[in-house]
């Protein structure tokens, strides 16, 4: 990252590119995809250069494949640190309460800590840069199981984590722990 701090214009750019990209790729997909290539082309051109032979069937195939059915590929970012228990919602809850103070409601059934969501927010309000900033060690999981699998998807969490502050030790650590034991998990209401 440059010396500049996060948010800056070329950062939202980045982020509302990288939005985009990490939505299913529908026809809005493909319909926006040159402004996508004029504006932030630079820093997606692995990417870009990826979907220029892709085959829209295939790249639809590919996406369902590593979003839906890899836990490790995981778009929620929340999920990563706290899993499927109590404190996820209320990790969710405190996003949707962020969003509503900046003006935003969350359209449809979608969740907040759902990446494109956060990267769009983060492009449109002071308060996104923050948000991503949080959720660093989440974006590195998700950084690094996308390259173990050789998806191409990486290079777009690639520009993304380019423009936020290096890793910390401390989210490292966490990286580290939540990669050897997976999300935490618990069981409610089960008696043994």
């Amino acid at each position: 990252m440059s010396g500049r701090p996060p948010g800056h214009g070329t950062d939202r750019v980045v982020w509302q590119a990288a939005a985009h990209l990490l939505a299913y790729p529908e026809e809005a997909f493909w319909v926006r995809l040159p402004l996508i290539r004029e504006a932030a082309g630079a820093g997606f051109g692995p990417f870009l250069d990826h979907l220029a032979r892709a085959d829209r069937g295939e790249l639809a195939a590919h996406y369902v494949e590593t979003f839906d059915f890899k836990r490790r590929c995981c778009l929620y970012l929340t999920y990563y640190a706290d899993g499927d228990t109590r404190r996820r919602g209320e990790s969710l809850a405190a996003l949707k309460a962020r969003y509503r103070a900046g003006g935003w409601e969350l359209c449809g059934d979608e969740l907040p800590d759902y990446l494109p969501v956060m990267l769009e927010f983060a492009a449109l309000d002071p308060g996104g840069a923050e948000i991503l900033r949080e959720n660093r060690a989440g974006l590195e999981l998700l950084r690094l199981a996308l390259h173990e699998c050789a998806s191409p998807y990486g290079s777009v969490i690639d520009a993304v984590c380019a423009t936020l502050p290096p890793i910390s030790g401390a989210e490292r650590a966490l990286v580290a722990r939540l990669s050897g034991q997976g999300p935490p998990a618990e069981s409610v209401g089960v008696y043994g």
